[in-house]
């Protein structure tokens, strides 16, 4: 199975600037999608239906925020809208799909750069969403979690780690978190594939050429858990694909 997660910083915006014409490529049998911005009944979403994909879409209560979407060509055997955390399910922050004997998870985690209540608001999430995927691990040992993690764990994610030890989304708090899944069953699947510097997924839109030069965050992350690590195939991120401030990122797997 091939995997894409992509945060698309709006849908229609990302289907204006040519993301039917990428899909129909084929880049992968299911895309996960972060930040869609969009109800699926106010998206043009025959332009991704007639490319074979099955939609499923799971968006927030806020009109134009947040929201999830997995268009799949691999159609599931059982869809779960959220997790249940009604301030994250109010936010669609997490859509799962089952295939066989693994479950498929997208997920869009909270930022906290609009200030100190979003940043309580995402370690309260984090420790939620902790809890929750080690007791789905009891009854689904086969787990894939693609996303917008907005963390970027080490240095070597991070263009400027010095300069960002303050910065919400490489905070010591955060990074912690990250150790902890990591410790805790899950493998980071691009990082076994790929342990070369300067592999970023996102670039700040704030200041003026950073993705050409290529400063950026690697935040976006398709990471398996232990009784998958043998069958990763392949991991690649993917910045030539520019309908976002951020690109997708790819993972093959044998399930």
């Amino acid at each position: 199975m091939r995997i894409i997660s992509y945060n698309v910083n709006g849908i229609r915006a990302a289907l204006n600037k040519g993301l039917s014409d990428w899909l129909k490529t084929d880049p992968a049998d299911v895309v996960c999608i972060q930040e869609t911005k969009a109800h699926k009944e106010n998206v043009n979403h025959e332009q991704i239906t007639t490319l074979g994909y099955n939609d499923y879409w799971y968006a927030a209560q806020k009109k134009g925020y947040s929201g999830v979407a997995v268009f799949t060509k691999t159609k599931p055997d059982n869809v779960v809208f959220g997790t249940g955390h009604k301030v994250s399910d109010d936010e669609g922050r997490v859509l799962q799909l089952d295939f066989g004997d693994v479950r498929l998870i997208n997920a869009y985690f909270p930022s906290g750069t609009t200030g100190e209540v979003r940043q309580t608001f995402k370690y309260e999430w984090l420790n939620e969403f902790f809890n929750y995927l080690d007791k789905l691990k009891q009854t689904h040992p086969k787990l894939i979690l693609c996303g917008d993690y907005n963390i970027a764990h080490k240095d070597i994610d991070i263009h400027n780690p010095k300069g960002n030890v303050k910065t919400s989304g490489f905070l010591p708090e955060e990074r912690a978190w990250m150790d902890k899944l990591f410790a805790n069953g899950w493998i980071d699947a691009f990082r076994k594939v790929r342990p070369e510097p300067h592999r970023y997924s996102w670039w700040s839109q704030r200041f003026p050429n950073v993705r050409a030069e290529n400063k950026g965050w690697r935040i976006d992350y398709i990471n398996v858990t232990e009784p998958l690590k043998n069958s990763i195939k392949d991991a690649e991120i993917l910045p030539e694909i520019k309908h976002s401030d951020h690109c997708p990122v790819y993972l093959e797997i044998n399930i």
